[in-house]
């Protein structure tokens, strides 16, 4: 059937008026000077936004649901690779693990494991910042017991901690807190303060809601403003961090990081990817992807891809 020059006019004035319409439903909210953008669906929902933002700045759920994995049994398939300057692998890591939790106290017994290139040194440890950062994440070398496994914002804390326990303290602040303010980091931690001004006048803020695996979810996307001038792009760290909230209680689903920087002493390039799972009434994570291009003074640069696949949850 042919369309006479009328008729795919009359069609085209009804396609971009409903794309008119619907970019005409989105609403603009301030909140504590940051302006919020609500999508349409959102602003029908009739959600607490100011309170589902305030309540996203002083979430503890996220970092809850990776200390749950101390207290929990699960099976754990753990494939890391560190690449060379050409994108070839220098040293990988591929394991299965399994973690028991009986009496308030946690061990892990490897299963499967194949090491291969430099991934350690000749002394048995861990050859890579990277890898060590993993292994605190999801490895236990004996019987750990008696842990104090409670959350609160005064436990991501810098007090007494040096070398590498401080570089993995400041790493757990911007992963579970992404957007507060992180001290003792040269050149970056007011940066990424996003919340406040200066820095929160260069996002912007978003709430729509989305399919995400087969139903609704909310989702919260904080992203850099696409055409800031140069000098205030290089204040720029977190380029994008998306978090899908499930609509019933609103606990986290799944969250998305883009971050990067460079500065006269280091420069990194990371991007995150994390999904959560129910076991009964805890969350815990079941899947975590990384992809990091990083380099700090004194260490040699770091090229590494991890993915960690969690399974088998139970008590």
């Amino acid at each position: 059937m042919k369309l006479s020059l009328s008729s795919l006019l009359y069609f085209g004035l009804l396609l971009f008026g409903s794309s008119f319409t619907a970019r005409a439903q989105d609403s603009l909210l301030t909140i504590d000077d940051k302006i919020v953008t609500l999508k349409e669906v959102v602003v029908l929902s009739n959600l607490d936004v100011p309170g589902f933002v305030r309540r996203i700045q002083l979430d503890t759920s996220f970092y809850r649901a990776f200390k749950n994995l101390r207290e929990i049994n699960y099976t754990a398939l753990n494939d890391v690779r560190m690449m060379d300057k050409k994108g070839k692998v220098s040293g990988s890591l591929q394991s299965r693990t399994i973690q028991s939790f009986e009496n308030g106290c946690r061990e892990m017994q490897v299963l499967e494991e194949k090491l291969a290139g430099d991934i350690k040194d000749k002394n048995g440890d861990w050859n890579y910042t990277t890898m060590e950062m993993y292994a605190s994440l999801f490895f236990t070398n004996g019987k750990i017991c008696g842990e104090n496994n409670s959350v609160s914002q005064a436990e991501l804390s810098l007090k007494n901690k040096r070398g590498l326990e401080k570089h993995k303290e400041q790493l757990k602040m911007l992963f579970f807190n992404p957007g507060r303010k992180i001290p003792g980091i040269p050149f970056i931690g007011d940066k990424i303060n996003i919340y406040e001004p200066p820095m929160s006048e260069l996002y912007e803020f978003v709430l729509d809601m989305e399919n995400y695996k087969g139903e609704n979810a909310y989702v919260f996307r904080i992203a850099a403003l696409p055409d800031l001038p140069a000098g205030k792009r290089s204040d720029i760290v977190l380029n994008r961090v998306d978090t899908w909230f499930h609509p019933s209680d609103m606990r986290i689903l799944a969250r998305r990081y883009d971050l990067s920087y460079r500065a006269g002493v280091y420069d990194f390039d990371v991007r995150m990817e994390v999904e959560m799972t129910r076991v009964g009434e805890q969350l815990v994570p079941s899947l975590l992807r990384y992809t990091g291009d990083w380099k700090v003074a004194f260490k040699k640069r770091e090229r590494g891809i991890f993915t960690a696949i969690l399974f088998g949850f139970g008590n």
